[in-house]
This record gives structure tokens, sequence and C-alpha cells, in this order.
């Protein structure tokens, strides 16, 4: 089983970092599958925006409800993490070589949101990154059933573990 994760921190650095990693693994011709975030229109008046790609080409699929004005706290919405959970499983159903998702989260440690694709890869031998906080790894490791790799917040940390995996297929 090959899994890592990458322990996310603040202003949105693992995203960045996981968003450019599969902008390089699809140029490796990669088959891609996941979510990546990229937030396409956010801005210090629009803080709880939450868009995510379904890879490898979209759509583009915000995943946070839009609670208004003078709103103080940012909401997941359950519908539209759904739409992206079910674009991405088409896309494992058709062929992938790498499972990357934005983050496990509060919806995956409860069961829900992306963990059936996490779990579907893993018994498929399709090797999952992902982002994670401090929080939620403990129950990552325990849905796993082991520790995942955990990997530096990095780009070459994301590629030597990306590299491995060929190495190990040659």
């Amino acid at each position: 089983m090959r899994i890592a994760c990458i322990m996310t921190e603040g202003a949105g650095r693992t995203d960045r970092l996981l968003h450019d990693f599969a902008t390089r693994a699809a140029a490796r011709g990669l088959r891609l599958c996941g979510t990546v975030q990229v937030n396409t229109d956010c801005g210090p008046d629009r803080p709880c925006d939450m868009d995510v790609r379904v890879l490898p080409d979209g759509p583009v699929i915000r995943i946070s409800q839009s609670l208004g004005a003078g709103a103080r706290g940012c909401r997941l919405d359950p519908e539209a993490l759904e739409q992206a959970v079910t674009a991405a499983e088409a896309r494992l159903a058709a062929g992938a070589d790498l499972v990357i998702v934005n983050k496990f989260g509060k919806h995956e440690a409860d069961g829900r949101g992306f963990r059936a694709l996490i779990a579907e890869a893993v018994a498929a031998g399709v090797p999952v990154i992902m982002g994670v906080n401090a929080l939620n790894a403990p129950r990552l490791a325990e849905f796993l059933g082991t520790d995942p790799d955990r990997l530096d917040p990095a780009p070459a940390a994301l590629d030597a573990w990306l590299e491995q995996g060929s190495a190990d297929k040659r």
C-alpha cells in the first residue's frame, strides 16, 4: 500500500503544494484522480470560498456554502462535496495511476467524503497522497490500519515519493 500525507498548514500552503504536484504528475503522463483546491476567486472579502478541481481536468466545484455577508464561520456544502466525490470516483473507475485528495478532513474521519474513494484506491493498489491536519491524522492512521508515509511539505519530497513508486514498479 502506497499512501502518503502532508500535514496541512495555514494559508493554503498544502493546497498550493498539492495543486502544483498534480500539475507535475500530469506532465509525467500519469492518469490522475481526486481533487485539488484551486480557490480561483477568493480573497479577504471571501475567506471561506473553497473551490476544488476534479482531476485531471475539471469540473471546478465550490464545496463551501455561501453563508452571506457578515457570516463568522465557514461551512462545507455536503451536496457539493458529494458531487466532487462522485466525479472523482468515476475517474478512478475509468483508471488512474495516482489519487490526490486535497484533505482528509472531518467528513473523511467520520466515514464520509472521500473516504470510500481512498479505500477503493488503496484496495486497487493505486497510490494515494493527501493533506491532513494534526486533529485528523490519528483517524487517518486508524482508518488505514497503518501510518501513511508522512512527507515534508516541499515539492522535492512529493516528487521523490512519486519517483520511489515508479522505481518500485521497474
